[in-house]
């Protein structure tokens, strides 16, 4: 009997053991889990962006802001920090703040212009950087046959409208003149790129085209006053010295009676009559999507091209009715200001 009984508990007491093992694990240690992956995740997506601007002026200024906008929809507000910097008007101004960035370890970088992009260049072969407000990468990296996709760790957008059609602008505007001055920065690689591309297709068109250029803001007015002095027109590239000094220009030129043709809207609206110029804006919304493809899809960006926005005709109406100038055709739309 006393067997008998020693069996059975023996039996109950491995009934309960298994009983104990096939217990499943309560619910809320499975959403821990899940939680704690889901937390991963979330780290995992938080980016950080260096975004080296030139200067401050309304063209660079609306393109940093497009590119802002663009990532913050996409990605979210929480999910991503900028660092935001401006440079001092030139390469050796701008290279410390990449330096800086890349120190940091930011995920990506903004060259916001010409020189902004040249101190990043030089500054990292890693992080991804994407330029905006650049005009030519060929001439701003000096690449030798670019053919739209620099390679390595730079892409980016550009911000030239097309110089053939700026030239005929002028004469459009200005059938009867002959001598028309070239007004730019000579320390900006693609201002001079812009202007002997113009001034080979306004030759063409039988003018008489004299360069002025100035070193930086200090000499700008002198220069400005001998091309208002020896010009029948003025042109202007998309040139971030004139852009941020355009009200010297603009008295200038006004008390000459000499107009200005621009590159750019921005410009344009500080001292020109005209302008065949892009959205800064968009073209940083543009460049805030690439940014968006190489961070959250993998992109790479060896392989993306360069983009380019679509220009449009513009004036300046008050500039014009200043100088008893009116448009040659419907197809100008008032710039708004």
């Amino acid at each position: 009997m006393k067997k008998i009984l020693a069996i059975l508990m023996a039996v109950a007491m491995l009934l309960s053991m298994a009983a104990c093992g096939t217990t499943p694990a309560p619910a809320t240690t499975a959403g821990a889990a899940d939680q704690t992956e889901g937390s991963t995740a979330a780290a995992q997506e938080k980016f950080v962006i260096g975004i080296c601007q030139l200067v401050p002026h309304e063209a660079l200024d609306a393109a940093t802001k497009g590119f802002m906008d663009r990532i913050t929809e996409e990605l979210g507000e929480e999910n991503v920090e900028f660092l935001v910097e401006l440079g001092g008007g030139d390469t050796a101004t701008c290279a410390p703040i990449v330096n800086d960035f890349v120190s940091k370890e930011v995920d990506l970088i903004l060259a916001n212009a010409t020189p902004a992009l040249q101190a990043a260049a030089a500054a990292t072969e890693d992080i991804p950087i994407l330029g905006t407000s650049v005009t030519e990468y060929g001439v701003a990296l000096d690449l030798k046959d670019f053919s739209g996709v620099v390679g390595g760790n730079i892409s980016g957008t550009s911000d030239l409208a097309p110089l053939d059609q700026q030239a005929a602008m002028i004469k459009e505007w200005f059938p009867d003149a002959k001598n028309v001055g070239l007004l730019y920065c000579s320390a900006e690689a693609n201002s001079k790129y812009q202007v002997e591309t113009v001034e080979a297709e306004l030759t063409a068109l039988g003018y008489t085209c004299t360069r002025f250029s100035f070193t930086d803001s200090n000499d700008l007015a002198a220069v400005t006053q001998a091309a208002a002095d020896a010009s029948d027109v003025i042109y202007v590239p998309t040139d971030n010295t004139a852009a941020a000094a355009a009200e010297t220009i603009d008295a200038i030129c006004l008390e000459a009676k000499v107009p200005v043709i621009a590159g750019e809207e921005g410009i344009c609206k500080g001292c020109g009559i005209a302008t065949l110029s892009i959205s800064y804006y968009d073209l940083g919304i543009a460049t805030g999507a690439m940014a968006v493809e190489i961070l959250r899809e993998g992109a790479d960006i060896a392989t993306m091209e360069v983009g380019y926005a679509e220009a449009a005709k513009k004036y300046d109406a008050e500039r014009c009715e200043a100088l008893g100038l009116t448009p040659p055709s419907d197809e100008y739309v008032a710039i708004e200001k």
